[in-house]
């Protein structure tokens, strides 16, 4: 999960095949809508729905609230930095992360969010995890949700971007920047995790990762609104333990 240039909160953006998963982690799964982790719970029109730990607020609030979309709050001055993990639609496939590197009292997120969404906090030392709470879904909490692309394809993903990395270990990166989307591919066929990791709108500050958690020949999406990618790369991962990496390019 990676390093430097991303989005602030208050404007819109969104954030591998494991065989092996973290502990805690949601199983992965086949392209196919099944159940989501862990606890539910509905929104209310003036107040998110948040999960914590010590040092780390996650939050899914409505359009009307003060914390609309997804988003990650820093709540500790100390050398960890927090990030929230989500779920879109009941699709385990797909797992969506946002590092928030600024500081204490700093939120980032995004408002590019599904019908459903299953999310947790975490506490991350450097690019290890250390820290994670429960998860908890939410329902309803956007009138533009986002909708989960099925069966898109590697190929189909080039064809549909403007620009493409891929690396050795067999994962790709590809985006387009009108209502600017990210696919993460996997194209190899072992046990490992494709991973997109980037930021958006030239801010250091959050960092989105994509893990597709699907198989070979699967891809998972997220949308920025009219937020321009800035730093990006493709990734491979074994669990938490890098495989493969490209550079950061900047767009």
């Amino acid at each position: 999960m990676a390093v430097l240039a991303a989005m602030a909160f208050g404007v819109e953006g969104a954030a591998a095949s494991g065989a092996a998963r973290p502990e805690g982690e949601a199983p992965a799964a086949a392209p196919a809508t099944v159940a989501t982790p862990a606890e539910t719970g509905e929104t209310r029109a003036d107040e998110p729905e948040c999960v914590r730990v010590k040092g780390a607020a996650a939050c899914v609030g409505d359009d009307e609230s003060s914390r609309p979309g997804v988003s990650i709050e820093d709540t500790r001055n100390d050398r960890l930095h927090p990030a929230v993990e989500y779920y879109l639609n009941g699709y385990l496939g797909t797992k969506y992360v946002i590092h928030n590197l600024a500081r204490e009292g700093e939120i980032r997120g995004s408002r590019e969010i599904g019908k459903t969404i299953t999310f947790r906090a975490a506490l991350y030392k450097g690019d290890r995890r250390v820290k994670v709470s429960r998860w908890k879904t939410v329902r309803d909490v956007t009138k533009y949700p986002v909708k989960r692309d099925t069966r898109v394809t590697p190929a189909g993903a080039r064809a549909r971007s403007a620009i493409c990395v891929s690396t050795r270990g067999a994962a790709s990166t590809c985006f387009a920047e009108k209502n600017t989307f990210v696919f993460a591919c996997d194209t190899g066929a072992d046990e490992h995790q494709a991973r997109a990791e980037y930021f958006v709108g030239g801010d250091p500050t959050a960092r989105y990762e994509i893990h597709q958690l699907a198989g070979v020949n699967t891809c998972g999406k997220a949308e920025h609104g009219d937020l321009a990618i800035s730093m990006y790369r493709a990734s491979v991962f074994d669990d938490d333990h890098q495989v493969a990496t490209r550079l950061y390019k900047y767009n």
